[in-house]
């Protein structure tokens, strides 16, 4: 058996264009980090890992056809990556009960396909609770959601009217607007006759980025703080200091987190590539924390197998750049903290338990 079919090749589906192509080049270096630890030791299962790079910005019917021919022909053993959940959707049915498939992104939760693992947030622990923080912290009281128009956005932004209506504060409006929207004129209208005092913002990448300038050059900046579950430190980076001013975030990993485990994380990466590297944020480390729960699953199971890997999912618990993680179901669970833009940095503001 050549080197080529002896690896355990693992498919990697990242952006390479479009709204969420900023997130491209963090996401691959991290996950060539998590290859290259684990390649330099015994492997997994004995065999070296091999990533196959797949473009995850076009259409989820077209990926997902590239990953059926890519299992049908036994050319992967496992999907992982950072892409949107249309394309998830679309991958996961045809992966089911075949190869496992770790998906990364933080998501709008409810996901059971057999053999689909997910380390990334979802609203009930990331958001819902961020929105409270704000309410106690800085006095909001009447939200606006602001997203793309696709599954994440849609779901999320009712997970947050559910609870704002919970709370006594309902939702003043809800904007839905298309993957690649350049122009955010009538959206920043609409928060203005809404009277918000908070937008949660759904955008995605550029998209976010866009949405970020033109808002600040309105000057709303000033009198309306907004909470993303999404920004990171490339559209911080791409956004400018002058955009990002009452921009607030959550999520499990931030790059200003100051803990051991995220410490050695950071200075891991910079040292394999470098001070020029592609930005380290949450989106990137998701790479890195599904590569690193695909090993953790099959050195558990000892099994490459679907069934297996399920079986040994149950209470697996380990330690990654966002602290110590705990798998419930099929979910990753995980602490998520809130921070706040200040120019071209986050600074950690809270700490929200996964207990």
């Amino acid at each position: 058996m050549g080197q080529l079919t002896s690896a355990i090749n693992v498919a990697l589906v990242i952006p390479r264009s479009g709204s969420a192509g900023i997130y491209g080049p963090s996401c691959e270096a991290c996950a060539q980090l998590a290859i290259a630890d684990i390649n330099a030791t015994t492997g997994v299962l004995g065999r070296q890992v091999r990533l196959v790079p797949v473009d995850g910005s076009r259409p989820p019917v077209v990926v997902a056809a590239d990953i059926a021919r890519l299992v049908d022909r036994g050319a992967i053993d496992a999907v992982t990556g950072w892409h949107i959940s249309p394309v998830r959707q679309a991958i996961a049915r045809v992966t089911v009960g075949r190869v496992p498939y770790v998906y990364g992104p933080l998501y709008e939760g409810g996901e059971r396909t057999a053999g689909l693992f997910l380390t990334g947030e979802t609203p009930s622990r990331q958001l819902l609770p961020a929105m409270d923080w704000m309410a106690d912290e800085h006095g909001v009281d009447r939200w606006i959601v602001i997203g793309n128009d696709y599954v994440w956005p849609r779901q999320t932004g009712a997970a947050a009217a559910g609870h704002a209506r919970a709370q006594g504060t309902p939702l003043v409006g809800e904007s839905y607007v298309p993957l690649g929207t350049e122009d955010f004129s009538a959206t920043l209208r609409e928060i203005e006759i809404s009277g918000a005092t908070g937008v949660v913002l759904l955008l995605v990448g550029r998209d976010g980025v866009l949405f970020n300038r033109q808002f600040a050059a309105a000057g709303l900046d000033t009198v309306v703080p907004r909470l993303s579950p999404h920004v990171e430190e490339n559209m911080l980076m791409a956004s400018g200091s002058e955009s990002n001013r009452g921009l607030f975030a959550a999520a499990g990993y931030f790059e200003a987190l100051h803990t051991t485990a995220s410490m050695d994380f950071a200075a891991h990466y910079y040292a394999t590539f470098g001070p020029a590297a592609p930005a380290l944020n949450s989106i990137g480390e998701s790479c890195y924390e599904a590569i690193t729960l695909l090993i953790a699953l099959v050195s558990r199971a000892g099994s490459l197998a679907v069934a297996d890997l399920m079986a040994a999912a149950g209470g697996l618990t380990y330690i990654s750049p966002r602290g110590e993680v705990t798998m419930q179901g099929n979910q990753l669970s995980q602490d998520v903290y809130v921070a706040e833009a200040i120019d071209l940095d986050f600074e950690i503001r809270a700490r929200i338990s996964a207990a």
